[in-house]
């Protein structure tokens, strides 16, 4: 699909009943196809879904949240604004229960991804949304990070040095000062960017200017999460490398990235101060 057929960015109307139709995927290849330096990886999307209600079988209103798991080696991922006017879709129909609503909901999703995707439906009264502080070095708050001077904000990968070669470093980073473009609307798309790192010691003021130098960058919120990961792997060559993004909240919806070259890694639903 080009982006000329998606809703994103246009005008759209809103259904008072269950529309599958609303859902729209996009190849993920279109954006790695961007990369150039693309590496193998393993992880999720964690999508958080704060806006969903529906009808119980008495008429009455219920309200609810739900995390999604979708599986970065799906060849599609959804259209976030389309999976918006899907869930609103559900606001005037009757279900039986929270159960049937998640059941009809991760079965429509998988269809469209063709993948098995994962999900949870919560009551309000639950910990899945507690908010969490992120873990590690918070770069922009580092002495030699707040001498640096940015003059630029075009997309600089060789920023990226190592500091000490003959020093090995276990150590989590982070930052909550990341910024990219929506490549269909141009509107901006912030995010808290978390990176676990093991491997030669990575000078942190080119991490940091790396990660700021995206600024301007036009990509889906996956692509960029590729795209920072792919981009450590080929400059940096860490022995263990994930990457987490917690990107703000659109239209009621939240979507945070995982990508990592271990198997294992992970799936932690963390939810920021800014989500």
């Amino acid at each position: 699909m080009n982006n000329d057929n998606l809703v994103l960015g246009k005008s759209t109307s809103y259904d008072n009943d269950y529309a599958p139709s609303r859902l729209q995927r996009i190849e993920r290849s279109l954006g790695r196809s961007q990369i150039k330096d693309l590496t193998t990886f393993f992880g999720y999307d964690i999508w958080h879904l704060y806006e969903m209600t529906y009808l119980n079988l008495q008429g009455l209103p219920c309200v609810a949240m739900a995390v999604l798991k979708i599986p970065a080696d799906s060849k599609y991922i959804v259209e976030s604004k389309s999976l918006k006017l899907y869930e609103l879709s559900f606001t005037m129909t009757r279900f039986a229960s929270l159960d049937e609503v998640k059941a009809v909901f991760l079965r429509d999703l998988s269809r469209l991804l063709e993948c098995a995707v994962l999900g949870d439906f919560y009551p309000l009264k639950n910990t899945e949304f507690k908010l969490s502080d992120l873990s590690g070095i918070c770069l922009e708050e580092l002495d030699e990070c707040k001498a640096l001077t940015f003059k630029s904000y075009n997309y600089a990968p060789d920023l990226l040095k190592i500091e000490d070669d003959k020093k090995q470093v276990s150590k989590t980073y982070h930052t909550n000062l990341f910024r990219s473009l929506c490549p269909v609307t141009a509107q901006p798309d912030h995010a808290s960017i978390e990176i676990e790192y093991e491997g030669k010691k990575p000078s942190v003021t080119g991490l940091l200017g790396y990660l700021v130098s995206l600024r301007n960058h036009q990509g889906f919120h996956e692509q960029c999460v590729e795209l920072i990961y792919s981009d450590l792997m080929t400059y940096l060559k860490p022995e263990k490398l994930t990457i987490r993004a917690y990107f703000t909240r659109r239209g009621g919806i939240d979507i945070n990235p995982v990508r990592s070259n271990s198997k294992n890694v992970a799936l932690t639903n963390k939810r920021t101060i800014r989500q």
